[in-house]
């Protein structure tokens, strides 16, 4: 996937929901934990020099994996690069929670899945379908796909 340097520079300036100096530790053989300051911003970690404003790196929280490595660590693993693991420390157990359940919450098919979830709940409660007013109802990416029946089409 590629990204606009610019856009993403501008995206790291922007509030986030969740933002500390961590220690990590890249996926090269031979890094070694430096502290970073990291912030999580939509589905994006970024991450920087505790010196400067300018993000060194980012981090799509897409297809990723995050592990619980001790009390006070965790881990992201992409599933298309398995070999690479970003270690992020933190400064207390309760902290490290905080950041794996934060992260694993910005994904993309986290959102989806609630989105859908509460679209079958809704529609179990209601008989209707909350996004047919948005004209989206049909769309491939908001389908139950995890072996429940799909939505029966609302009365006429």
């Amino acid at each position: 996937m590629r990204f606009n340097e610019k856009e993403l520079v501008f995206l790291s300036r922007q509030p986030s929901e969740r933002a500390a100096e961590l220690g990590m530790r890249g996926p090269k053989k031979g890094d070694v934990v430096k502290r970073r300051v990291v912030k999580l911003i939509v589905n994006f970690l970024f991450y920087f020099r505790t010196d400067e404003d300018e993000p060194i790196g980012a981090l799509l929280l897409e297809q990723c994996r995050v592990e619980r490595e001790d009390q006070h660590a965790f881990s992201i693993v992409f599933l298309d690069e398995a070999e690479r693991k970003y270690l992020f420390e933190c400064d207390s157990q309760e902290q490290c929670v905080e950041w794996i359940d934060a992260i694993v919450k910005a994904s993309y098919e986290f959102m989806r899945k609630n989105l859908v979830y509460y679209r079958t709940e809704i529609h179990r409660l209601t008989g209707k379908d909350p996004l047919e007013q948005y004209g989206i109802s049909d769309e491939t990416r908001f389908q139950v796909n995890s072996g429940l029946p799909p939505l029966p089409p609302p009365p006429t």
